[in-house]
């Protein structure tokens, strides 16, 4: 049997309803406009297609949308300064340092640099701390995006066995994180993990966040096994033509699809979920600083 294909474009297309429902509620019901600043640095074509992306998907929910482009150049105090400038402008829900940053600029000073409490990235280190002791955090997007298609896919992950391929600050730890908070029991593995593929065919769950194009065959997967595929990898394709490329995901899609009970798609999986999860964190974070109730279904 065919794996079920989890949709990421339709469920994004339906968090940013959510949150486009929860935007008109605070407008009608508070007069508040959740707003949240971008901060790109450098002319990054990759970065600058994605602070676009956001900036029309966060007017389209309603909400209020304020990019900064610095030069690449820009010193490390006066990007401090803007981050500064934003951590104490009401207006301003969340804020977001579009990565990677120039060589020259400190990433770890900068991102902790956020407030945390507008920090929705979750990369922040009070929030790493908070969501690692189970307290409430602004959560990394990504992440958050897969434990929303988990959930709603089983309904509940409790007890089921899940295991993470990667230990990124971004991705692996968080996920990993997240399941355990969600009573998952989870390992986490990696390229250097002995028996990788022995690990990886005892889960009912896989996340696959390595950066390896298509390094999970399907014979790693047990049969009927949940594959969330966080993966991004542009190879060679010549079979479209000279010059051209495909996108692929960090598992083979075609054997895992065969084995798997449910399986997202590279691309129109994880990817759409990131920014969506983006809109929801800065309407939790509006609401919270304003001491209103948090969106059910949006959080962790």
């Amino acid at each position: 049997m065919a794996a079920t294909i989890i949709d990421g474009k339709e469920f994004a297309a339906r968090v940013r309803a959510q949150v486009a429902t929860h935007v008109t509620h605070l407008k009608a019901e508070h007069g508040i406009t959740p707003g949240l600043a971008v901060v790109l640095v450098g002319e990054d074509p990759a970065s600058q297609v994605y602070v676009r992306s956001k900036g029309k998907m966060t007017v389209e929910v309603g909400m209020k949308s304020v990019e900064h482009k610095l030069d690449v150049e820009t010193p490390e105090a006066e990007l401090l300064a803007l981050i500064d400038q934003l951590n104490n402008d009401p207006e301003i829900h969340g804020i977001l340092v579009q990565l990677p940053l120039p060589k020259h600029l400190n990433e770890d000073l900068v991102i902790n640099s956020i407030d945390p409490a507008k920090d929705v990235d979750g990369f922040h280190i009070s929030n790493v701390g908070l969501l690692g002791t189970g307290q409430k955090s602004m959560v990394p997007c990504t992440p958050l995006g897969c434990l929303m298609m988990l959930r709603d896919h089983h309904g509940s992950i409790s007890g089921m066995n899940a295991v993470v391929i990667g230990r990124s600050n971004i991705v692996g730890k968080p996920m990993a994180q997240l399941l355990l908070n969600d009573s998952a029991t989870v390992t986490i593995a990696h390229s250097r993990t002995k028996d990788l593929a022995d690990v990886v065919r005892r889960a009912d769950i896989v996340v696959a966040a390595v950066g390896r194009p298509e390094m999970v065959p399907g014979d790693w997967i047990k049969p009927g096994a949940t594959v969330i595929d966080v993966g991004i990898n542009r190879l060679d394709a010549p079979e479209k033509g000279e010059g051209k490329t495909k996108l692929v995901g960090d598992v083979h899609y075609d054997s895992c699809a065969a084995v798997a009970g449910a399986i997202t798609p590279v691309p129109g999986g994880v990817g759409p979920m990131t920014i969506a999860c983006l809109l929801a964190n800065t309407v939790t974070a509006c609401c919270r600083a304003n001491g209103l109730a948090e969106p059910e279904g949006l959080t962790a």
